[in-house]
């Protein structure tokens, strides 16, 4: 596991002096050789406990244990640097270089969200969406995009799925709602007070909420009884967003995987229903 992408995923969850150190180090990784404990604790102006904390909650037995393996991470590649190859197509072809680089930032993005979504949830969040009578899903505005195409996709094998682009209709949907039935709720920001209410109400009713945001905490995760998490960050507004959707969209395939991989029943019924739609679009 990188080094470099724990701190990128665990960053805004940080006490304001560990974002300082967490930007320094991400900043400077290729200089870190560089720096003791202290001298870093210098040019931050903190203490160096606070490096050696830093280090510690990360999982290292110090400052040196840190910093060799952000050396090494740096030297795998997988740290942020580019390559000859990179800076050999930045010369030579700059929309090759613009791909490159949104490559690399997707990549970082999904890999920064497969960190922290365990395994372990991934597979009770299939298993439980696997074992739903009927699966409701709702997003709005642009969050009703991916929802769209995953309840889609849902239909597709077979299984029961409502979805509702509009909270109000979803509401008087819920009421329908039985034990072991499953919610969706996907929102970028989870801040939506409607869909919280939704998620209440869901959860009355003895129903599994399964919440779809970004890692930062939000009112609605508070809702959840399991939650599918995206880490995807950049500062240019209209980078962030292409991220977060490459990165939940890999999210959503691998759990569409599993459900496909854990019953050839629902295989069988996707082949039934691809043919079908293929006879259609050709007559």
């Amino acid at each position: 596991m990188s080094p470099l992408l724990k701190i990128r995923s665990e960053r805004d969850q940080m006490s304001a002096i560990e974002r300082r150190i967490a930007d320094f180090l991400l900043e400077n990784a290729h200089l870190l050789r560089d720096y003791s404990s202290q001298q870093l604790a210098n040019a931050l102006g903190i203490s160096q406990s606070s490096v050696v904390k830093f280090s510690q909650k990360l999982g290292y037995k110090g400052y040196p244990d840190l910093k060799y393996s952000i050396g090494q991470a740096v030297a795998r590649g997988d740290g942020g640097e580019e390559g000859g190859n990179g800076r050999e197509a930045r010369a030579g072809d700059p929309h090759a270089a613009l791909a490159e680089d949104l490559w690399h930032l997707k990549a970082m993005a999904e890999a920064e969200t497969r960190l922290i979504n365990p395994p372990e949830n991934i597979d009770a969040i299939a298993h439980a969406i696997a074992q739903a009578g009927k699966v409701f899903i709702i997003g709005l505005g642009e969050d009703g995009i991916p929802a769209r195409a995953f309840a889609t996709r849902l239909s597709m094998l077979g299984i029961l799925t409502v979805h509702y682009v509009d909270a109000i209709l979803m509401q008087a949907g819920v009421s329908s709602a039985a034990p072991g039935d499953v919610l969706l709720v996907f929102s970028e920001h989870g801040r939506q007070p409607t869909l919280c209410q939704i998620s209440h109400l869901f959860r009355e009713r003895v129903g599994r909420v399964v919440t779809v945001t970004r890692h930062t905490p939000n009112p609605l995760r508070a809702h959840a009884d399991a939650a599918l998490l995206v880490s995807a960050h950049d500062e240019r507004r209209h980078i962030e967003p292409l991220l977060y959707q490459s990165a939940l969209q890999h999210l959503l395939d691998l759990i569409f995987i599993l459900l496909c991989d854990a019953s050839e029943e629902r295989r069988l019924q996707l082949d039934f229903n691809f043919e079908r739609m293929q006879d259609l679009l050709d007559h």
